[in-house]
């Protein structure tokens, strides 16, 4: 009887040990996908969005604090992100700042995708700077593409967006990118890293924009969306 006793007790504080764990792990969870980084120490932030991100609300997103949106705008040299035209159009009329990003194409040469951003993007003065995404490799290219032919196209890319824009790009470097080609040591333009919920150290470098929370859910829609906060 005692013997039964105690393996009840024990397992009486195996499930209150249980129940613990999983409402210390809901808790993390919850507070993960509500966190923004204190805008006393990043009095500037807003939100990256794209076709994926389905039609969000601009106006309610500044109104729980994003103060610029950045906007997919083209990708390689034939794609265009649908949502552009709509997503510009409403987070200037919600009075937020905009920028736009293109997704780098190391398997295709730099002038068919600098001829499909200055396709999509506007030619205004208060366009934010622009991003470029570097997230692909070489490996999936159709025709192979030596790994240092890629910092070439890159550069003569980022010199036709400049005088497109009038204005130096950011490098948005994604960690895989980085530890294949390490390109921020290297080019001398400002980053804009990603990793959740701690501050990025990959590029070796200060950041200036970092995607602090990529799955951020938010009263001004159910579609979570990606946080970005200014240095």
């Amino acid at each position: 009887m005692a013997r039964k006793k105690k393996l009840g007790s024990r397992l009486r504080w195996a499930a209150a040990v249980l129940l613990l764990v999983l409402l210390a792990a809901g808790f993390g969870w919850w507070h993960l996908i509500n966190w923004t980084p204190d805008r006393a120490e990043y009095p500037v932030q807003g939100v990256l969005i794209g076709a994926a991100d389905g039609e969000p609300d601009f106006r309610a997103l500044k109104a729980i604090g994003a103060d610029f949106a950045y906007l997919e705008a083209s990708n390689g040299a034939d794609e265009q992100d649908v949502s552009f035209a709509r997503n510009y159009a409403a987070s200037r009329k919600a009075g937020l700042r905009i920028g736009v990003i293109h997704a780098f194409d190391p398997c295709v040469p730099a002038d068919g995708q600098s001829g499909n951003f200055v396709t999509i993007v506007p030619r205004v003065d208060d366009l934010l700077p622009p991003a470029i995404e570097l997230a692909k490799n070489t490996d999936g290219c159709e025709t192979k593409v030596r790994d240092a032919s890629v910092e070439s196209e890159l550069m003569t890319f980022v010199n036709q967006v400049e005088n497109h824009v009038g204005k130096p790009v950011l490098l948005k470097i994604s960690p895989e990118f980085e530890e294949r080609f390490d390109f921020a040591g290297r080019f001398e333009r400002n980053l804009w890293l990603t990793r959740t919920r701690i501050e990025p150290t990959y590029a070796g470098r200060p950041w200036a924009l970092w995607t602090a929370n990529e799955g951020l859910r938010n009263e001004a829609g159910e579609t979570p969306v990606r946080w970005v906060v200014v240095r």
